[in-house]
């Protein structure tokens, strides 16, 4: 099953954080938050103005992004769990 999300909105696939800090010291399950990066799976066609005109979407498929920590909504699709957010809830793109 594929998504295809609307207008500004962007499908993000959450990256696991990594269980062992630069120490060497291992963060137990239960301690760890949950990261606010991702990777883009899925984008909207871009955001409608006013006038009728879309503008595009600055992140695309393949980004690597921060988002905001409660900016986004949970969807399982085929067993596996994905972010759907609008893309002003993504803080920037790493590189």
């Amino acid at each position: 099953m594929s998504v295809k999300p609307l207008h500004d909105r962007v499908l993000v696939k959450r990256l696991e954080e990594e269980s062992k800090t630069a120490g060497g010291i291992i963060i137990p399950d239960n301690s760890k938050e949950k990261p606010a990066e991702g990777e883009v799976v899925a984008v909207g066609e871009g955001l409608r103005n006013t006038d009728g005109s879309v503008s595009k979407l600055s992140v695309k498929v393949g980004d690597k992004v921060l988002f905001e920590k409660y900016g986004h909504s949970e969807v399982s699709l085929e067993g596996n769990d994905f972010l759907m957010m609008r893309e002003s809830s993504i803080l920037g793109i790493l590189k």
